[in-house]
């Protein structure tokens, strides 16, 4: 049974996530541990918040290298809403400098007639990387749970994985780049979809797993 270290930097609901990866067959370690994160088969960033006080509170804690070390060493890594906007170098919302792991900034929602911010609630997806191994038994344009206001706009539209579309504004949904891989709604909140996709995740880090054999 894969190891999955969940970071833990006091801005996530950690055990909602962890509840996922545990159903579909992972073993969850809820660790600010340079150590533990190094050690384990894969890592999951998960953030509920503000950007600011997100990477104020991993560099507090010396997890920024770790983050970035276990990302280059191409074990799978799943960013979850807050945990994919701190990916990237810079958002609207705050003035500290993101984890630039990502080139892209944050941005906010552009304000328009009838249009909600945050926007909150279920949105289809569009897969602008079909292949991702994230998306595999979802189906088409499943729908999954968002709450956010800002939204990540990467530097390469090549790392767009999926998009929704909030009013008339079309944003990234989802990133993948290799083994680095990361979405803006929230998989523990969106049912079926949503652990489909955790199960996806888990069966990922199983056959990395294999290849080691």
């Amino acid at each position: 049974m894969p190891t999955i270290a969940v970071v833990d930097y006091d801005m996530g609901n950690l055990h909602s996530a962890c509840k996922g990866l545990d159903n579909a067959g992972a073993a969850t370690l809820i660790t600010d541990s340079a150590k533990e994160i190094e050690q384990a088969d894969a890592v999951v960033l998960p953030g509920v918040g503000s950007f600011d006080p997100a990477v104020q509170h991993l560099r507090s804690r010396d997890l920024v290298q770790p983050i970035k070390d276990a990302i280059d060493s191409g074990k799978p890594f799943l960013g979850i809403c807050l945990g994919l906007q701190i990916l990237f170098e810079s958002s609207e919302e705050g003035k500290e400098p993101g984890l630039g792991i990502v080139p892209g900034t944050v941005k906010r929602f552009k304000p328009e007639p009838g249009l909600t911010i945050p926007h909150m609630g279920w949105n289809q997806l569009q897969f602008t990387q079909p292949d991702c191994s994230l998306w595999q038994n979802l189906g088409a344009a499943p729908w999954v749970y968002f709450v956010h206001s800002y939204y990540v706009e990467p530097s390469d539209p090549s790392v767009r994985a999926a998009t929704i579309t909030h009013g008339t504004q079309t944003v990234t949904a989802a990133i993948a780049r290799e083994n680095l891989m990361a979405v803006q709604f929230h998989p523990e909140k969106s049912s079926t979809a949503g652990l489909q996709l955790l199960s996806n995740f888990v069966q990922l880090v199983n056959q990395r797993q294999l290849l080691k054999l």
